[in-house]
Protein backbone atom coordinates (compact mmCIF):
# COMPACT_ATOMS: atom_id res chain seq x y z
CA UNK A 1 0.00 0.00 0.00
CA UNK A 2 1.67 3.86 -0.80
CA UNK A 3 1.09 6.80 1.19
CA UNK A 4 -1.55 7.69 -1.66
CA UNK A 5 -4.17 5.54 -0.76
CA UNK A 6 -6.67 5.31 1.60
CA UNK A 7 -7.90 3.23 4.39
CA UNK A 8 -10.17 0.67 3.88
CA UNK A 9 -12.33 -0.96 6.50
CA UNK A 10 -15.46 -3.60 5.47
CA UNK A 11 -18.55 -4.20 6.75
CA UNK A 12 -19.99 -7.79 6.24
CA UNK A 13 -23.40 -9.09 7.90
CA UNK A 14 -24.30 -12.36 8.85
CA UNK A 15 -27.36 -11.91 6.57
CA UNK A 16 -28.95 -9.72 4.45
CA UNK A 17 -31.13 -7.13 5.91
CA UNK A 18 -28.46 -7.42 8.90
CA UNK A 19 -27.78 -4.19 8.98
CA UNK A 20 -25.06 -3.18 6.32
CA UNK A 21 -26.11 -0.42 4.75
CA UNK A 22 -27.15 1.37 7.27
CA UNK A 23 -24.10 0.55 9.54
CA UNK A 24 -22.09 1.64 6.57
CA UNK A 25 -23.90 5.11 6.09
CA UNK A 26 -23.60 5.33 9.89
CA UNK A 27 -19.86 5.33 9.57
CA UNK A 28 -19.67 7.80 6.62
CA UNK A 29 -21.47 10.39 8.33
CA UNK A 30 -19.66 9.54 11.67
CA UNK A 31 -16.39 9.90 10.15
CA UNK A 32 -16.77 12.59 8.25
CA UNK A 33 -17.52 14.17 11.32
CA UNK A 34 -14.62 13.04 12.34
CA UNK A 35 -12.84 15.04 10.44
CA UNK A 36 -11.99 12.28 7.57
CA UNK A 37 -12.47 12.10 3.90
CA UNK A 38 -14.83 9.15 3.39
CA UNK A 39 -16.32 7.43 0.45
CA UNK A 40 -18.80 4.52 0.75
CA UNK A 41 -18.22 1.33 -1.74
CA UNK A 42 -20.20 -1.53 -2.19
CA UNK A 43 -18.17 -4.07 -5.37
CA UNK A 44 -21.07 -5.98 -6.26
CA UNK A 45 -24.58 -4.60 -5.59
CA UNK A 46 -28.10 -6.57 -6.56
CA UNK A 47 -31.42 -4.34 -6.72
CA UNK A 48 -33.99 -2.69 -8.41
CA UNK A 49 -33.58 0.33 -6.70
CA UNK A 50 -30.78 2.72 -8.55
CA UNK A 51 -29.92 6.26 -8.41
CA UNK A 52 -28.47 8.34 -11.02
CA UNK A 53 -25.29 9.93 -11.17
CA UNK A 54 -24.23 13.86 -12.14
CA UNK A 55 -22.00 12.05 -14.73
CA UNK A 56 -25.24 9.83 -16.17
CA UNK A 57 -24.44 6.59 -14.92
CA UNK A 58 -26.09 4.69 -12.64
CA UNK A 59 -25.93 3.04 -9.18
CA UNK A 60 -27.28 1.39 -6.19
CA UNK A 61 -29.55 3.44 -4.07
CA UNK A 62 -27.79 2.72 -1.09
CA UNK A 63 -24.60 4.13 -2.20
CA UNK A 64 -25.79 7.40 -3.21
CA UNK A 65 -27.14 8.04 0.40
CA UNK A 66 -24.38 6.29 1.88
CA UNK A 67 -22.36 8.93 -0.20
CA UNK A 68 -24.75 11.63 1.20
CA UNK A 69 -23.86 10.39 4.85
CA UNK A 70 -20.53 11.09 3.53
CA UNK A 71 -21.15 14.69 2.29
CA UNK A 72 -20.07 13.57 -1.09
CA UNK A 73 -21.56 13.37 -4.75
CA UNK A 74 -22.50 9.89 -5.86
CA UNK A 75 -20.23 8.33 -8.25
CA UNK A 76 -20.62 5.19 -10.45
CA UNK A 77 -16.76 3.98 -8.79
CA UNK A 78 -18.65 3.64 -5.74
CA UNK A 79 -20.78 0.45 -7.04
CA UNK A 80 -18.91 -0.48 -10.15
CA UNK A 81 -20.97 -3.39 -10.30
CA UNK A 82 -24.76 -3.59 -10.20
CA UNK A 83 -26.95 -5.84 -11.15
CA UNK A 84 -30.94 -5.38 -11.73
CA UNK A 85 -33.13 -8.80 -11.69
CA UNK A 86 -35.13 -9.78 -14.48
CA UNK A 87 -36.01 -12.83 -13.62
CA UNK A 88 -35.43 -15.28 -10.87
CA UNK A 89 -32.36 -16.43 -12.63
CA UNK A 90 -31.07 -13.80 -14.87
CA UNK A 91 -30.22 -9.52 -14.26
CA UNK A 92 -29.54 -7.13 -16.21
CA UNK A 93 -25.37 -6.47 -15.96
CA UNK A 94 -24.60 -2.81 -14.99
CA UNK A 95 -20.74 -2.21 -14.85
CA UNK A 96 -19.60 1.72 -13.91
CA UNK A 97 -22.82 2.95 -14.43
CA UNK A 98 -23.30 1.52 -17.67
CA UNK A 99 -25.92 -1.55 -18.76
CA UNK A 100 -23.49 -3.84 -20.65
CA UNK A 101 -26.07 -6.79 -21.34
CA UNK A 102 -28.40 -9.38 -19.60
CA UNK A 103 -26.75 -12.46 -18.14
CA UNK A 104 -28.09 -16.19 -16.51
CA UNK A 105 -26.38 -16.66 -13.26
CA UNK A 106 -24.40 -19.39 -14.39
CA UNK A 107 -23.15 -16.91 -17.70
CA UNK A 108 -22.57 -14.12 -14.68
CA UNK A 109 -21.03 -16.68 -12.63
CA UNK A 110 -18.00 -17.08 -15.06
CA UNK A 111 -17.78 -13.17 -15.87
CA UNK A 112 -17.08 -12.95 -12.04
CA UNK A 113 -13.23 -12.16 -13.47
CA UNK A 114 -14.00 -9.39 -15.31
CA UNK A 115 -16.25 -7.93 -13.06
CA UNK A 116 -13.98 -8.66 -10.41
CA UNK A 117 -11.35 -6.35 -12.10
CA UNK A 118 -13.96 -3.21 -13.15
CA UNK A 119 -14.35 -3.86 -8.93
CA UNK A 120 -10.68 -3.27 -7.94
CA UNK A 121 -10.34 -0.44 -10.43
CA UNK A 122 -13.01 1.43 -8.84
CA UNK A 123 -11.11 1.08 -5.63
CA UNK A 124 -8.24 2.26 -6.83
CA UNK A 125 -9.60 5.34 -8.14
CA UNK A 126 -11.67 5.82 -5.06
CA UNK A 127 -8.65 4.78 -2.45
CA UNK A 128 -6.67 7.81 -4.39
CA UNK A 129 -9.25 10.47 -3.94
CA UNK A 130 -10.36 10.00 -0.13
CA UNK A 131 -8.69 8.95 3.30
CA UNK A 132 -11.30 6.14 4.39
CA UNK A 133 -12.90 3.84 1.62
CA UNK A 134 -15.75 2.28 3.80
CA UNK A 135 -17.39 -1.04 1.84
CA UNK A 136 -20.51 -2.78 2.54
CA UNK A 137 -20.14 -6.25 2.10
CA UNK A 138 -23.59 -8.60 -0.14
CA UNK A 139 -25.73 -10.73 1.70
CA UNK A 140 -23.83 -13.11 3.71
CA UNK A 141 -19.71 -14.13 3.31
CA UNK A 142 -20.68 -17.84 4.74
CA UNK A 143 -22.60 -18.53 1.57
CA UNK A 144 -20.68 -21.80 0.51
CA UNK A 145 -22.65 -22.29 -2.97
CA UNK A 146 -20.83 -18.53 -3.76
CA UNK A 147 -18.00 -18.54 -1.87
CA UNK A 148 -15.96 -19.47 -5.27
CA UNK A 149 -14.82 -16.47 -7.60
CA UNK A 150 -16.51 -14.22 -4.53
CA UNK A 151 -16.24 -10.50 -5.38
CA UNK A 152 -18.70 -8.97 -3.03
CA UNK A 153 -17.55 -10.14 0.29
CA UNK A 154 -14.51 -12.26 1.08
CA UNK A 155 -13.06 -12.56 -2.21
CA UNK A 156 -12.71 -8.89 -2.32
CA UNK A 157 -11.69 -8.02 1.42
CA UNK A 158 -8.56 -10.29 0.35
CA UNK A 159 -7.84 -9.07 -3.04
CA UNK A 160 -7.15 -5.39 -1.10
CA UNK A 161 -6.42 -6.86 2.00
CA UNK A 162 -8.58 -4.87 4.65
CA UNK A 163 -10.09 -5.72 7.68
CA UNK A 164 -13.91 -6.38 8.42
CA UNK A 165 -16.48 -5.80 10.79
CA UNK A 166 -19.49 -8.14 10.89
CA UNK A 167 -23.09 -7.25 12.05
CA UNK A 168 -25.90 -9.41 12.64
CA UNK A 169 -29.48 -7.95 13.61
CA UNK A 170 -30.17 -9.23 17.00
CA UNK A 171 -34.05 -8.49 16.32
CA UNK A 172 -34.40 -11.49 14.04
CA UNK A 173 -33.17 -13.82 16.93
CA UNK A 174 -30.70 -16.48 17.09
CA UNK A 175 -28.05 -13.67 17.23
CA UNK A 176 -24.66 -15.46 18.58
CA UNK A 177 -25.71 -18.47 16.28
CA UNK A 178 -25.46 -16.45 13.36
CA UNK A 179 -21.74 -14.61 14.52
CA UNK A 180 -20.02 -17.36 15.43
CA UNK A 181 -21.56 -19.65 12.68
CA UNK A 182 -20.65 -16.75 9.83
CA UNK A 183 -17.18 -16.82 11.43
CA UNK A 184 -16.46 -20.65 11.93
CA UNK A 185 -17.66 -21.07 7.66
CA UNK A 186 -15.12 -18.80 6.70
CA UNK A 187 -11.25 -19.73 6.33
CA UNK A 188 -8.55 -19.09 8.38
CA UNK A 189 -7.52 -16.06 6.71
CA UNK A 190 -10.57 -14.78 6.26
CA UNK A 191 -11.48 -15.63 9.99
CA UNK A 192 -8.19 -13.88 10.68
CA UNK A 193 -9.23 -10.82 9.29
CA UNK A 194 -12.40 -10.41 11.05
CA UNK A 195 -11.69 -7.45 13.54
CA UNK A 196 -14.95 -7.08 15.92
CA UNK A 197 -18.32 -7.44 15.43
CA UNK A 198 -21.36 -5.40 15.98
CA UNK A 199 -24.99 -6.17 16.65
CA UNK A 200 -28.06 -3.98 15.92
CA UNK A 201 -31.09 -3.48 16.55
CA UNK A 202 -31.30 -4.14 20.44
CA UNK A 203 -34.26 -3.16 22.77
CA UNK A 204 -33.87 -3.28 26.28
CA UNK A 205 -31.54 -3.70 29.56
CA UNK A 206 -27.46 -3.93 28.05
CA UNK A 207 -26.53 -5.49 31.61
CA UNK A 208 -29.28 -8.57 30.54
CA UNK A 209 -26.70 -8.82 27.36
CA UNK A 210 -23.69 -9.01 28.79
CA UNK A 211 -23.39 -12.47 29.65
CA UNK A 212 -23.87 -13.59 25.94
CA UNK A 213 -21.12 -10.60 25.23
CA UNK A 214 -19.14 -11.82 27.57
CA UNK A 215 -19.06 -15.55 26.18
CA UNK A 216 -19.14 -14.21 22.55
CA UNK A 217 -15.59 -12.66 22.78
CA UNK A 218 -14.24 -15.27 25.04
CA UNK A 219 -15.70 -18.10 22.18
CA UNK A 220 -14.28 -15.90 19.26
CA UNK A 221 -11.50 -13.90 20.52
CA UNK A 222 -12.60 -11.07 18.68
CA UNK A 223 -13.99 -7.77 20.35
CA UNK A 224 -18.02 -7.05 20.31
CA UNK A 225 -17.26 -3.32 19.16
CA UNK A 226 -20.65 -1.72 20.17
CA UNK A 227 -24.16 -2.51 20.55
CA UNK A 228 -26.77 -0.38 18.51
CA UNK A 229 -29.71 0.42 19.95
CA UNK A 230 -33.27 -0.67 17.86
CA UNK A 231 -33.70 3.02 16.29
CA UNK A 232 -37.62 3.25 16.31
CA UNK A 233 -39.07 4.75 13.13
CA UNK A 234 -35.76 5.08 11.60
CA UNK A 235 -36.51 6.49 7.95
CA UNK A 236 -33.56 5.83 5.68
CA UNK A 237 -33.70 4.59 1.77
CA UNK A 238 -34.50 0.94 1.67
CA UNK A 239 -32.78 -0.55 -1.28
CA UNK A 240 -34.92 -3.83 -1.27
CA UNK A 241 -37.61 -4.09 1.47
CA UNK A 242 -40.57 -2.42 0.61
CA UNK A 243 -41.61 -0.96 4.14
CA UNK A 244 -44.74 -1.36 5.87
CA UNK A 245 -47.53 0.64 5.51
CA UNK A 246 -47.87 3.77 7.91
CA UNK A 247 -50.79 4.07 10.23
CA UNK A 248 -51.85 7.49 10.91
CA UNK A 249 -54.71 8.80 12.87
CA UNK A 250 -57.84 8.43 10.48
CA UNK A 251 -58.98 11.92 11.89
CA UNK A 252 -55.76 13.56 9.67
CA UNK A 253 -56.19 11.85 6.63
CA UNK A 254 -56.32 14.34 4.03
CA UNK A 255 -55.37 12.06 0.97
CA UNK A 256 -55.35 8.30 0.31
CA UNK A 257 -53.00 7.00 -1.85
CA UNK A 258 -53.07 3.54 -3.63
CA UNK A 259 -49.64 1.88 -4.93
CA UNK A 260 -49.86 -1.62 -6.76
CA UNK A 261 -46.92 -3.85 -6.08
CA UNK A 262 -45.83 -5.26 -9.24
CA UNK A 263 -43.62 -8.18 -9.72
CA UNK A 264 -40.29 -6.49 -10.60
CA UNK A 265 -41.18 -2.96 -9.14
CA UNK A 266 -38.89 -0.43 -9.16
CA UNK A 267 -37.49 2.68 -7.34
CA UNK A 268 -39.84 2.37 -4.66
CA UNK A 269 -38.36 4.90 -3.03
CA UNK A 270 -40.18 7.25 -4.90
CA UNK A 271 -42.86 6.71 -2.35
CA UNK A 272 -41.03 7.76 0.74
CA UNK A 273 -42.10 11.35 1.13
CA UNK A 274 -45.83 9.99 0.47
CA UNK A 275 -45.50 7.49 2.96
CA UNK A 276 -44.15 9.65 5.53
CA UNK A 277 -46.24 12.74 5.28
CA UNK A 278 -48.47 12.97 8.24
CA UNK A 279 -51.80 13.75 6.15
CA UNK A 280 -51.31 11.04 3.44
CA UNK A 281 -52.72 7.27 4.02
CA UNK A 282 -50.38 5.74 1.51
CA UNK A 283 -51.05 1.77 0.84
CA UNK A 284 -49.10 -0.93 -0.91
CA UNK A 285 -51.47 -2.91 -2.35
CA UNK A 286 -50.10 -6.16 -2.65
CA UNK A 287 -50.86 -9.49 -5.09
CA UNK A 288 -53.89 -11.10 -4.31
CA UNK A 289 -56.01 -8.08 -2.78
CA UNK A 290 -57.85 -5.59 -4.95
CA UNK A 291 -57.13 -1.88 -5.11
CA UNK A 292 -58.97 -0.12 -1.81
CA UNK A 293 -60.93 3.45 -2.40
CA UNK A 294 -58.34 5.62 -2.88
CA UNK A 295 -58.25 9.98 -4.06
CA UNK A 296 -55.20 8.92 -5.95
CA UNK A 297 -53.77 5.53 -7.69
CA UNK A 298 -49.60 5.69 -8.64
CA UNK A 299 -48.46 3.06 -10.93
CA UNK A 300 -44.84 2.55 -10.19
CA UNK A 301 -41.77 1.65 -11.93
CA UNK A 302 -41.25 -1.63 -13.09
CA UNK A 303 -38.33 -3.46 -15.27
CA UNK A 304 -40.42 -5.74 -17.11
CA UNK A 305 -43.31 -3.79 -17.85
CA UNK A 306 -45.17 -5.83 -20.05
CA UNK A 307 -45.34 -8.48 -17.97
CA UNK A 308 -46.40 -6.40 -15.35
CA UNK A 309 -48.88 -4.43 -17.10
CA UNK A 310 -50.26 -8.47 -17.49
CA UNK A 311 -49.94 -9.44 -14.10
CA UNK A 312 -52.12 -6.06 -13.19
CA UNK A 313 -54.98 -7.28 -15.55
CA UNK A 314 -54.84 -11.12 -14.04
CA UNK A 315 -55.00 -9.79 -10.80
CA UNK A 316 -57.91 -7.29 -11.83
CA UNK A 317 -56.47 -4.34 -10.91
CA UNK A 318 -57.54 -2.95 -14.63
CA UNK A 319 -60.73 -2.93 -13.49
CA UNK A 320 -60.28 -1.19 -10.08
CA UNK A 321 -58.21 1.83 -11.90
CA UNK A 322 -61.41 2.11 -14.37
CA UNK A 323 -63.78 1.92 -11.73
CA UNK A 324 -61.73 4.83 -9.37
CA UNK A 325 -61.82 6.55 -12.46
CA UNK A 326 -65.32 6.59 -13.53
CA UNK A 327 -65.54 7.85 -9.37
CA UNK A 328 -63.59 10.55 -10.43
CA UNK A 329 -60.40 9.34 -8.83
CA UNK A 330 -56.74 10.82 -10.38
CA UNK A 331 -54.32 8.23 -11.41
CA UNK A 332 -50.68 8.83 -11.79
CA UNK A 333 -48.07 6.72 -13.53
CA UNK A 334 -44.14 7.33 -13.04
CA UNK A 335 -41.95 5.49 -15.47
CA UNK A 336 -42.97 1.74 -16.53
CA UNK A 337 -46.20 3.09 -14.63
CA UNK A 338 -46.20 5.64 -17.02
CA UNK A 339 -45.66 3.32 -20.15
CA UNK A 340 -48.59 1.55 -18.92
CA UNK A 341 -50.95 4.41 -19.14
CA UNK A 342 -50.50 4.41 -23.01
CA UNK A 343 -51.71 2.77 -25.93
CA UNK A 344 -49.13 0.16 -26.56
CA UNK A 345 -45.87 -0.84 -26.08
CA UNK A 346 -43.26 -2.41 -28.09
CA UNK A 347 -40.39 -4.54 -27.41
CA UNK A 348 -38.99 -5.74 -30.96
CA UNK A 349 -35.65 -7.33 -29.46
CA UNK A 350 -36.79 -9.03 -26.41
CA UNK A 351 -35.12 -6.40 -24.77
CA UNK A 352 -37.22 -7.42 -21.22
CA UNK A 353 -37.85 -11.09 -22.63
CA UNK A 354 -40.15 -12.03 -25.17
CA UNK A 355 -40.16 -10.23 -28.38
CA UNK A 356 -43.75 -8.37 -28.82
CA UNK A 357 -45.93 -5.72 -27.99
CA UNK A 358 -48.51 -5.38 -25.24
CA UNK A 359 -51.68 -3.21 -25.18
CA UNK A 360 -51.47 -0.74 -22.56
CA UNK A 361 -54.23 0.95 -20.61
CA UNK A 362 -55.23 3.35 -22.89
CA UNK A 363 -55.99 6.28 -21.11
CA UNK A 364 -52.90 8.38 -22.49
CA UNK A 365 -52.25 9.50 -25.64
CA UNK A 366 -48.74 7.55 -25.95
CA UNK A 367 -47.18 4.78 -27.20
CA UNK A 368 -43.85 3.39 -25.78
CA UNK A 369 -40.93 0.92 -27.85
CA UNK A 370 -38.25 -0.23 -25.69
CA UNK A 371 -34.83 0.13 -27.09
CA UNK A 372 -31.33 -1.15 -26.20
CA UNK A 373 -29.78 2.13 -25.03
CA UNK A 374 -30.76 3.36 -21.33
CA UNK A 375 -31.31 6.83 -20.53
CA UNK A 376 -29.81 8.25 -17.62
CA UNK A 377 -30.70 11.72 -16.86
CA UNK A 378 -30.49 14.13 -13.72
CA UNK A 379 -33.59 16.09 -14.72
CA UNK A 380 -35.17 19.92 -13.63
CA UNK A 381 -37.44 22.07 -14.62
CA UNK A 382 -40.82 23.58 -13.89
CA UNK A 383 -44.27 21.65 -13.33
CA UNK A 384 -47.11 22.22 -15.92
CA UNK A 385 -49.20 20.17 -14.07
CA UNK A 386 -52.69 21.82 -13.58
CA UNK A 387 -54.27 21.77 -10.02
CA UNK A 388 -57.43 21.11 -9.23
CA UNK A 389 -56.78 23.41 -6.34
CA UNK A 390 -53.82 25.71 -5.74
CA UNK A 391 -52.94 28.84 -7.07
CA UNK A 392 -51.72 28.19 -10.34
CA UNK A 393 -49.59 31.73 -10.81
CA UNK A 394 -47.19 30.30 -9.11
CA UNK A 395 -44.44 28.84 -10.82
CA UNK A 396 -43.32 25.45 -9.16
CA UNK A 397 -39.85 24.02 -9.82
CA UNK A 398 -39.89 19.86 -10.04
CA UNK A 399 -35.90 17.84 -10.20
CA UNK A 400 -35.88 14.07 -10.72
CA UNK A 401 -33.52 11.14 -12.00
CA UNK A 402 -34.68 9.40 -15.00
CA UNK A 403 -33.65 5.92 -15.86
CA UNK A 404 -35.79 3.76 -18.41
CA UNK A 405 -35.17 2.27 -21.89
CA UNK A 406 -38.43 2.88 -23.30
CA UNK A 407 -38.50 5.41 -26.18
CA UNK A 408 -42.27 7.14 -26.24
CA UNK A 409 -44.20 8.76 -28.76
CA UNK A 410 -46.70 11.49 -28.02
CA UNK A 411 -49.17 12.11 -30.38
CA UNK A 412 -49.82 16.04 -31.48
CA UNK A 413 -51.94 18.21 -28.70
CA UNK A 414 -50.81 16.48 -25.64
CA UNK A 415 -51.15 18.40 -21.93
CA UNK A 416 -47.48 18.22 -20.72
CA UNK A 417 -46.39 17.09 -17.29
CA UNK A 418 -43.29 18.99 -16.84
CA UNK A 419 -41.46 21.84 -18.93
CA UNK A 420 -37.32 20.50 -17.76
CA UNK A 421 -34.31 22.55 -18.65
CA UNK A 422 -36.03 25.52 -18.73
CA UNK A 423 -34.66 28.60 -16.14
CA UNK A 424 -36.28 31.29 -18.39
CA UNK A 425 -39.43 30.80 -20.51
CA UNK A 426 -42.80 32.60 -18.93
CA UNK A 427 -45.90 31.37 -18.63
CA UNK A 428 -48.50 30.62 -21.17
CA UNK A 429 -48.76 28.44 -24.28
CA UNK A 430 -46.14 25.83 -25.27
CA UNK A 431 -45.23 26.47 -29.06
CA UNK A 432 -43.47 23.57 -31.41
CA UNK A 433 -40.05 25.18 -31.13
CA UNK A 434 -40.30 23.90 -27.83
CA UNK A 435 -41.72 20.47 -28.50
CA UNK A 436 -38.87 19.85 -31.26
CA UNK A 437 -36.22 20.65 -28.47
CA UNK A 438 -37.64 17.57 -26.07
CA UNK A 439 -38.17 19.91 -23.23
CA UNK A 440 -41.77 18.93 -22.76
CA UNK A 441 -41.98 15.41 -20.37
CA UNK A 442 -44.65 13.24 -19.67
CA UNK A 443 -48.21 13.38 -20.17
CA UNK A 444 -51.34 14.60 -18.73
CA UNK A 445 -55.33 13.48 -19.66
CA UNK A 446 -57.55 16.08 -21.66
CA UNK A 447 -59.50 15.81 -18.54
CA UNK A 448 -56.87 16.45 -16.07
CA UNK A 449 -57.71 12.79 -14.39
CA UNK A 450 -54.74 10.76 -15.83
CA UNK A 451 -51.15 12.16 -15.81
CA UNK A 452 -47.88 10.12 -16.78
CA UNK A 453 -43.84 10.86 -16.32
CA UNK A 454 -40.23 9.44 -16.37
CA UNK A 455 -39.63 11.65 -13.42
CA UNK A 456 -38.29 9.37 -10.52
CA UNK A 457 -38.09 11.62 -7.35
CA UNK A 458 -40.67 13.98 -8.34
CA UNK A 459 -42.71 14.54 -4.55
CA UNK A 460 -38.76 14.98 -3.04
CA UNK A 461 -39.34 18.97 -3.55
CA UNK A 462 -42.40 20.24 -0.80
CA UNK A 463 -43.37 22.41 -3.67
CA UNK A 464 -43.71 19.70 -6.36
CA UNK A 465 -45.07 17.30 -4.11
CA UNK A 466 -47.48 20.23 -3.31
CA UNK A 467 -48.89 20.42 -6.42
CA UNK A 468 -49.32 17.10 -7.33
CA UNK A 469 -51.14 16.75 -4.22
CA UNK A 470 -53.42 19.30 -5.18
CA UNK A 471 -53.93 17.86 -8.80
CA UNK A 472 -54.81 15.48 -6.74
CA UNK A 473 -57.90 17.16 -5.02
CA UNK A 474 -56.76 18.54 -1.33
CA UNK A 475 -54.34 21.01 0.30
CA UNK A 476 -51.69 19.31 2.86
CA UNK A 477 -49.35 21.25 5.14
CA UNK A 478 -46.17 21.71 3.80
CA UNK A 479 -43.11 19.01 4.57
CA UNK A 480 -39.55 19.51 4.62
CA UNK A 481 -37.61 18.27 0.99
CA UNK A 482 -36.45 14.58 1.21
CA UNK A 483 -32.83 16.09 1.05
CA UNK A 484 -33.39 17.15 4.75
CA UNK A 485 -35.40 14.27 6.13
CA UNK A 486 -32.86 11.88 5.05
CA UNK A 487 -30.49 14.14 6.40
CA UNK A 488 -32.23 14.10 10.13
CA UNK A 489 -32.06 10.05 9.72
CA UNK A 490 -28.56 10.41 9.27
CA UNK A 491 -27.70 12.39 12.16
CA UNK A 492 -29.95 10.25 14.21
CA UNK A 493 -28.22 7.36 13.06
CA UNK A 494 -24.82 8.96 13.77
CA UNK A 495 -25.55 9.96 17.03
CA UNK A 496 -26.12 6.21 17.87
CA UNK A 497 -22.76 5.36 16.20
CA UNK A 498 -20.75 7.80 17.78
CA UNK A 499 -22.63 6.48 21.85
CA UNK A 500 -22.86 2.71 21.28
CA UNK A 501 -19.50 2.02 19.25
CA UNK A 502 -16.16 1.64 20.70
CA UNK A 503 -14.23 4.77 18.24
CA UNK A 504 -11.00 3.87 19.91
CA UNK A 505 -10.63 0.53 18.01
CA UNK A 506 -11.92 1.33 15.08
CA UNK A 507 -9.62 4.29 14.91
CA UNK A 508 -7.01 1.83 14.89
CA UNK A 509 -8.14 -0.09 12.45
CA UNK A 510 -8.19 3.27 10.24
CA UNK A 511 -4.32 4.79 11.12
CA UNK A 512 -2.79 1.29 10.91
CA UNK A 513 -3.20 0.90 7.27
CA UNK A 514 -2.05 4.58 5.85
CA UNK A 515 0.47 7.02 6.05
CA UNK A 516 -2.74 9.35 4.57
CA UNK A 517 -3.80 11.04 7.88
CA UNK A 518 -1.28 13.12 8.25
CA UNK A 519 -3.43 15.60 6.08
CA UNK A 520 -6.64 14.53 7.89
CA UNK A 521 -8.90 17.56 7.89
CA UNK A 522 -8.92 20.07 10.26
CA UNK A 523 -12.41 21.23 10.49
CA UNK A 524 -14.60 19.30 13.21
CA UNK A 525 -18.10 19.09 13.08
Amino acid sequence: MTNTQAATLMIQGTTSDAGKSVLVAGFCRCLKRLGYQVAPFKPQNMALNSAVTADGGEIGRAQALQAQAAGVAPHVDMNPILLKPSSDTGAQVIIHGKAISNMQAQAYHDYKKIAMQAVLDSHLRLSKQYQVVMVEGAGSPAEINLREGDIANMGFAEAVDCPVIIVADIDKGGVFAHLVGTLDLLSPSEQNRVVGFVINKFRGDIALLQSGLDWLEQRTHKPVLGVLPYLMDLQLAEEDAIQANQTIDQDDIRLRIAVPVFSRISNHTDFDMLRTHPQIELTFVRQGQNIPAADLIILPGSKHVRADIELLRKLSWDKDIAKHLRYGGKVLGICGGYQMLGQTIHDPTGIEGTMGSSNGLGYLPISTTLQIEKQLTLSKGRLILQADVHNNDIEVLISGYQIHVGHTERETGFNAFALLDDGQLGKGQLDDKQLEKGQLEGCVSADNQVAGSYLHGMFDSPEALQQIIAWAGVNTDEVDSYVSHQEYELDRLADACMTHLDWQKIHTFITEQTYIHTNKQTNKE
